[in-house]
């Protein structure tokens, strides 16, 4: 986000329907149910379809199978249930009539299919085995349409279910057009999948006369989306799921079973498909009699994972694409990140989409490195194998909790063995070694479910096991101790764990023979210097970061020795994060542009086309490099490579692909475009910078990532800032008040010191024009609080550059509010705040905010003179604003530029007056024309008005010295001008005051 001087700035919902419940009545299907005794058995039927032997387009392999494998548990779930397999138009057709004819006196009717199935102008068409092309001319008659069974159907029996493994993509020729019947109009075919099914319509919406309790229809996939065959000789992947899970009837509503099938197909194809359910059932429904649940371990597991599947379901799109990017970048299975999730506590899992990449990319790396140490474990212990086995199987269904108790089984089955250890010693060594490596397979689990404490404590137990038998294992477990304790402390922001990480690292350098400088020196000391950085960030002294960029930089001495290029950009990326963070916090811009060095290394190493989302992320921090440049180099260079470096990085960070990194991207691109804008007086790019933070809203929900949202706000609120420079109304600053206000609903002190600080400040910017604007002294009171609450986390001891900062906009504030209440005391406030500014602004480190202030304090002294009438307060304020104007360039800032010539010749107009003298009206007049340069009568009125009567003024002036009649007329004619500028602007409160001027100048040049 970015903090202002003055005006200078810096989920879809789930497609998968809830099969929610209005009213507790039940549906009871079966025998056997554990009900009360009044409630009665009802009948089901069932009809399941499987298509393989297609004779004229692609056969499928699975239907067949995914057929006899759904007859057999709907006849174990209590349905009178009746298979066909590979059914030409005429057979199905009668297999449908005779299934609806049969249906007739039963309670639940059931379809499945399986096989071919396409979607053409709003109907869903079942797919023979006979079909061909030719079957599109009269597809009513010669393929199956989906509504007309659903409708007889709902004629026979109180509830349907119909559930279509159908989806897979098109088997007809590319263009080939539907026509239901042969004198009907055409229909392309949908381009995969089917949709949402006609007859199936909201509870809402269904007449109280209709006797039928509602329609379930389940499709494999989304609509329009194609579904997966599976492996030949299988079940397809919802069939597959719904085997699995429809035995959790028994005691779980359909709802929450089609939920656990949705989300179970979703991580088995790895998020490629996901079922999608269309219900309008007006009571929960329950079957009664269920297969054999699994008992044992695979009953613990199962339990957990069904848990787990409505936990998935329960979680926003956004924060899905970042569990599937990372397990797709560090290659670890999608369930078992979900796992972690659900592990974690859907209540603490991280707001922000940065906290949360850190827990995944963290989890990821441990996931990782617990299936790597499987061959490590070696035990003649049968008991101990079993267990392991059904932790490695838990924590790959994404049962972390059930993982966790087998291996704290396998400890205690470690631990009760222990004594009996001494018989030998290759045997005591396998023991060791074997026990070492279940407390470290424990470590892990209790690492994914978030206690690093314990894990830490179990990898220093398997250190001290193997540390005399094998050097890589204990090199392993004490690297991974002090991995555990980094993150314990990043956690907890407990100083001493991380202090304790430190040493970890450095008892692994003594394992180095000789203290060589290799490969493994310099990881550990570059995971080491990470530790340092996380320390050093908390401080706020800057040695600890320092140490961390001396560390960094030796390791890329051996990496780049080593030719190991993955570790070099990793160590050359740690580099320029930490002389940023180091950067941000000097005035001297040497750090930042080592940092902009660092990260343009880094993208040399990691090339776009091997690594795309890592060249991404490279890109997005060579952006955040060079706008902390832009605010110590004044020059708009800076910022628009900036520019470029966020546009290759949304390149690849697309929203569908990754729509967290993306929505971030454009906020970090709003912010450059922004400071853009202002230098370059371009309203299109400050309205760009508008349209990519309401883009990046669109992600950062306030639901989902309230502190991204909040963030967004506030820079919304600035680009808004920025909008309003170019239009005079207050309706751009009432809104960008807003959104600042909502950023401090979750910005507060206590627990965001400097967002709320950065809130507050921009807030008084705002408050400053308002009260400008509408000459309300209560709002520039309200700007002068503003400032002064910033300036309770602004010290200047930690945060000179931000306490100059909010000194600098309190003058502006106190300048205005002297004009509006005619205080001129508010003036030499305003002179001691400017002056404050500069003792931290300097113009060989802070050019742009040293001019800035050196504009300010001319502008004060300024007015300060109208009250005082001393020609040396003029003199000051002349001499201050010539100095600023040495870096406001007309190139380099526009409007500022204008502004401090502005102000020169306004002084040199009141000095002469002061002297009685023209000898300065030339020179204001060229200042006065100068700033029409910039202050044109199209993009600037209001200013060009401005300007126009100031030059009325010098020409009036030199009348009034005795240069004569064409004085009175230029005179005359600039005001006139004035009037015409400020009527077109819509700001009419100084034309009275230009009507006397013209009026008075009249009247002495008729007496000349």
């Amino acid at each position: 986000m970015k903090r202002q001087m003055a005006f200078v700035g810096t989920w879809n919902g789930n497609l998968v329907r809830r099969l929610a419940a209005l009213v507790a009545a039940l549906l009871c299907l079966g025998i056997g149910m554990a009900q009360a005794a009044e409630t009665k058995n009802l009948k089901g039927v069932a009809l399941i379809i499987g298509q393989s032997k297609y004779e004229h387009i692609a056969p499928l392999p699975n239907p067949a199978n995914d057929a006899r494998d759904m007859a057999k548990m709907l006849t174990d779930l209590g349905f009178d249930a009746r298979s066909v397999t590979d059914r030409d138009a005429a057979k199905l057709k009668r297999d449908l009539e005779r299934f609806t004819e049969d249906a007739e006196g039963a309670d639940v009717a059931f379809i499945y299919y399986s096989g071919h199935g396409i979607e053409a102008g709003g109907e869903n068409y079942l797919v023979p085995v006979d079909a061909d092309v030719s079957s599109l001319r009269d597809a009513d008659k010669a393929l199956v349409p989906i509504s007309a069974v659903m409708d007889a159907l709902k004629t026979t029996v109180p509830v349907t279910i119909v559930l279509l493994d159908a989806c897979r993509t098109n088997p007809f020729p590319a263009g080939a057009a539907v026509r239901h019947a042969p004198t009907a109009s055409a229909s392309p075919i949908g381009a995969g999948g089917l949709e949402p099914v006609r007859g199936a319509k909201a509870l809402g919406n269904a007449p109280a006369t209709d006797a039928s309790l509602g329609t379930v229809v389940g499709f494999a996939a989304e609509p329009g989306r194609p579904a997966l065959d599976g492996a030949a000789g299988e079940n397809s992947p919802y069939a597959a799921a719904l085997l699995r899970h429809l035995a959790a009837m028994k005691g779980t509503e359909f709802g929450s079973v089609m939920r656990m099938v949705t989300e179970e197909v979703y991580l088995d194809t790895k998020a490629k498909q996901r079922p999608w359910v269309n219900e309008s059932l007006r009571r929960l429904l329950y079957f009664g009699v269920a297969p054999a649940e699994p008992t044992g371990d695979d009953g613990l597991i199962t339990g957990e994972r069904r848990q787990l599947l409505l936990t998935i379901s329960e979680l926003p799109d956004p924060k899905r694409a970042q569990v599937e990017l990372a397990s797709l970048q560090e290659g670890v299975p999608l369930d078992a990140l979900y796992g972690v999730l659900k592990a974690l506590g859907t209540e603490k899992i991280p707001e922000d989409p940065t906290d949360l990449q850190k827990v995944l990319d963290a989890q990821a790396e441990r996931l990782k490195k617990m299936m790597s140490e499987r061959a490590a474990l070696r035990t003649d212990d049968p008991e101990i194998k079993r267990l392991v086995a059904s932790a490695d199987k838990a924590i790959g269904q994404g049962a972390i909790v059930t993982a966790r108790k087998f291996l704290d089984d396998a400890v205690g089955r470690v631990e009760q063995t222990n004594d009996a250890v001494d018989e030998a010693e290759d045997l005591v060594k396998q023991k060791r070694l074997a026990d070492a490596a279940i407390y470290a397979r424990r470590a892990g689990a209790s690492a994914l479910v978030f206690d690093y404490k314990s894990a830490a404590g179990d990898y220093a137990k398997a250190f001290s096991l193997a540390e005399k038998w094998d050097d890589k294992l204990r090199w392993n477990y004490k690297n991974q101790e002090a991995e555990a304790l980094n993150a314990y402390g990043y956690a907890t922001g407990d100083l001493d764990a991380l202090q304790h990480s430190i040493e970890a690292y450095r008892i692994i350098l003594n394992f180095i023979p000789n203290g060589e400088q290799n490969r493994d020196w310099a990881i550990t000391r570059n995971n080491m210097a990470v530790v340092l950085q996380t320390i050093g960030e908390r401080e706020t002294e800057t040695a600890r970061l320092e140490e961390a960029a001396r560390i960094f930089r030796d390791s890329l001495v051996v990496f780049e020795r080593e030719k190991d290029d993955l570790n070099w950009a990793a160590a050359q990326n740690n580099l320029a994060n930490v002389l940023l963070k180091i950067g941000e916090r000097e005035s001297d811009p040497k750090r930042l542009n080592e940092a902009v060095v660092a990260m343009r290394a880094t993208l040399e190493k990691r090339p776009r086309d091997k690594v795309p989302l890592d060249w991404a992320a490279s890109q997005n921090n060579l952006g955040l490099a060079l706008y902390a440049l832009s605010e110590r180099e004044p020059t708009s260079e800076h910022l628009m490579q900036a520019e470029a470096a966020y546009r290759l990085a949304l390149e690849e960070y697309t929203r569908k692909k990754a729509p967290v990194e993306w929505a971030m991207v454009e906020n970090n691109l709003g912010n450059t475009l922004v400071s853009l804008g202002i230098q370059l007086n371009a309203k299109e790019k400050i309205n760009k910078a508008a349209d990519a933070f309401r883009a990046a809203l669109e992600v950062r929900t306030r639901e989902t990532f309230p502190v991204s949202w909040a963030t967004s706000r506030l820079n919304l609120g600035n680009a808004l800032s920025g909008v309003a420079r170019f239009d005079m109304g207050t309706g751009a600053l009432e809104e960008a008040a807003a959104a600042y206000d909502d950023a401090l609903t979750v910005f507060t002190r206590q627990r965001f010191p400097m967002d709320w600080a950065s809130a507050q400040n921009n807030l008084g910017s705002i408050y400053q024009t308002l009260g400008q604007r509408t000459r309300d002294a209560a709002k520039l009171e309200q700007s002068v609080s503003a400032f002064r609450a910033a300036r309770h986390v602004y010290v200047r001891r930690k945060f000179p550059l931000d306490w100059a900062m909010s000194h600098y906009n309190l003058g502006n504030t106190l300048q205005l509010l002297a004009g509006v209440t005619d205080k001129p005391e508010h003036y030499g406030e305003a002179i001691a705040a400017y002056r404050d500014a500069l003792r931290e602004y300097k113009r060989e480190t802070n050019p742009r905010q040293w001019a800035l202030s050196e504009a300010g304090l001319g502008s004060a002294l300024h007015w300060l003179s109208m009250s005082d009438a001393n020609p040396k307060t003029l003199q000051d304020s002349i001499a201050a604003r010539r100095a600023a104007l040495e870096v406001l360039t007309i190139e380099a800032a526009p409007i500022d530029w204008a502004n401090a010539q502005n102000g020169i010749g306004l002084s040199l107009l009141n000095l002469g007056n002061l002297e009685r003298t023209d000898k300065y009206l030339d020179d204001a007049e060229a200042a006065f024309t100068a700033t029409l340069k910039v202050f044109t009568r199209e993009s600037q009125p209001l200013q060009w008005a401005f300007e126009q009567n100031n030059l009325g003024d010098v020409h009036w002036n030199h009348a009034s010295y005795g240069a004569g009649r064409l004085e009175y007329l230029k005179a005359i004619e600039f005001f006139e001008s004035a009037k015409r500028g400020f009527t077109e602007a819509g700001y009419t409160m100084p034309i009275p005051l230009t009507d006397q001027k013209i009026d008075l100048a009249k009247k002495q040049m008729a007496k000349k």
